[in-house]
């Protein structure tokens, strides 16, 4: 069995937004890594060419996962109720 191509869905800026798109793919069943420029990781850059993190995905999922990022950016994306007893303290 061949691994999986993996195809560019997504360019974020810095590596915390690049984690953050990672972990909601990962949610939904979508396996996903993150490539930054070795400077911009090591130095911690978030903003230029050097703080740019590209999402990539396999390619029989980039449909999806591009639809997900779709409808994150559009706030479709709800968060779950807690399990009961875990409700924010007010």
């Amino acid at each position: 069995m061949n691994p999986p191509k993996f195809v560019p869905v997504y360019t974020a800026e810095g590596n915390l937004a690049g984690e953050m798109i990672r972990l909601m793919l990962e949610s939904f069943g979508i396996q996903s890594i993150l490539l930054q420029e070795s400077a911009g990781a090591a130095y911690g850059f978030t903003v230029g060419p050097m703080g740019e993190v590209t999402i990539m995905v396999a390619e029989n999922q980039a449909e999806d996962a591009r639809q997900l990022i779709l409808a994150m950016e559009r706030g479709d994306l709800e968060i779950p109720p807690s399990p009961e007893g875990n409700e924010p303290q007010e």
